[in-house]
């Protein structure tokens, strides 16, 4: 409960602020201005997938493994850094030219929000999470959320755009990523020469696909469905999405904080009974946010983005409906099949959703209607967690049946003998 605790204040504390900063935001930029800011946020999501690759979960169940192999550890830091500044290089050179070109809005939107969510992803968090270090990821992150709450305040009601209010995020993002890294000098020393660079990428190429497949109907949909809803409709989506995918994420921190013990218990026979427990805990929680977000929408809407935007109150609370499934999601991609290493499963996972996502999304083109998309996101989302509770059952029963038969396969050996 320590460790959940720390991941939720360090991982996901920006939804802390955002009780402070949303409200601001919303009355200063409106509906229209909202818009363009959820294209940023959801770009944001985007940007972060593409740095690191989705793969900090596998690497952190990797540290425990490279517990006294320094060298090893030194080139996987060094082998992971080269690909992040690589990708991060080419963001930041596109944000430059798009600038200079002066491209319409939308793309801008899209552009900052690349380049934000990439520095976020650019830290060595995935060294402390390895190490169990939760208390000082918290405050590492914290440090970084403060700073965005006190540059918000300051200077968007001087500059009331959707483009300041992502440039505060990309700055914040910056003292995060200068602590991570001073803590990991001081720790490790300097990352080693890139020596796993085929490994890393082999291990990342499915992870990054299922990611992306994810989070273009997750929270990265904003930036997909621009092109069907008009920014005043898209402001009121993303209205009640964003307050649906802060309480998700709220769930993720269980997975994170789980992450390492199940990596040391992998070959015991009670990994997958505690991975139930989890799960059916997670689930739980779920259920009871969905009961109090349904009788409070109204009043969430009301005070978190104003009058302006009541009519997304029948939407936030249809959308609410995925939080079971998604923390059944949450948990099976963060701390089960990491340890078990299962990316195919991962991959399949993601390709069953964007499928549907993808089927709600083309009636979408000639409906134009937000409520076709609302009921594909909740459609994909459950049908996504039936797929990884099948995954896992399949896991299970195939690992117990290896283990039945090992003691049959020596037994034949030393009879034969």
């Amino acid at each position: 409960m320590r460790d959940i605790g720390f991941v939720s204040i360090g991982k996901y504390g920006q939804y802390i602020i955002t009780i402070v900063t949303l409200p601001l935001i919303a009355r200063i930029l409106g509906p229209h201005g909202v818009g363009l800011l959820a294209i940023g946020m959801s770009s944001y999501f985007i940007g972060s997938l593409a740095v690191d690759l989705n793969i900090t979960s596998f690497l952190s169940a990797r540290v425990h493994d490279a517990d006294g192999l320094e060298t090893e550890l030194h080139e996987l830091r060094g082998t992971y850094l080269a690909i992040r500044a690589t990708t991060l290089g080419t963001l930041c050179t596109a944000l430059l030219v798009g600038t200079l070109l002066r491209v319409p809005e939308q793309v801008h939107m899209i552009l900052i929000g690349l380049v934000a969510g990439g520095v976020w992803s650019f830290s060595e968090d995935w060294l402390l999470i390895g190490q169990g270090r939760f208390g000082a990821s918290t405050l590492y992150q914290g440090a970084g959320r403060v700073t965005y709450l006190i540059l918000l305040v300051t200077l968007l009601p001087h500059a009331p755009s959707a483009s300041m209010a992502m440039l505060c995020l990309l700055l914040s993002s910056v003292v995060t990523d200068a602590l991570n890294w001073w803590d990991s000098f001081r720790t490790y020393g300097i990352p080693g020469r890139p020596r796993y660079l085929r490994q890393i990428l082999r291990l990342g190429a499915p992870i990054v696909a299922s990611r992306a497949l994810v989070t273009s109907y997750g929270q990265g949909s904003a930036a997909v469905y621009s092109a069907v809803l008009n920014t005043a409709t898209l402001g009121l989506y993303s209205a009640g999405d964003r307050l649906v995918r802060a309480i998700q994420s709220m769930l993720d921190p269980i997975g994170f904080a789980l992450l390492p013990r199940m990596a040391r218990r992998s070959s015991e026979e009670t990994f997958w009974r505690n991975a139930i427990r989890a799960i059916t805990a997670c689930v739980a929680v779920a259920v009871v946010a969905v009961v109090c977000v349904w009788t409070a929408a109204p009043l969430l809407i009301h005070v978190m983005f104003g009058s302006a935007f009541l009519r997304a109150v029948p939407l936030l609370r249809t959308e609410t409906l995925i939080l079971p499934a998604t923390a059944v999601t949450s948990f099976a991609t963060t701390a089960v099949l990491p340890v078990r290493e299962d990316t195919a499963g991962v991959l399949t996972g993601a390709l069953v959703g964007t499928c549907v996502a993808a089927a709600a999304l083309l009636v979408a083109m000639h409906t134009h209607s937000v409520w076709t998309l609302i009921y594909g996101t909740v459609c994909a989302e459950v049908t996504v967690a039936g797929w990884y509770l099948i995954r896992m059952r399949w896991l299970m029963v195939r690992e117990r049946t290896e283990r039945r038969a090992a003691p049959l396969t020596v037994a034949a050996v030393e009879g034969e003998a």
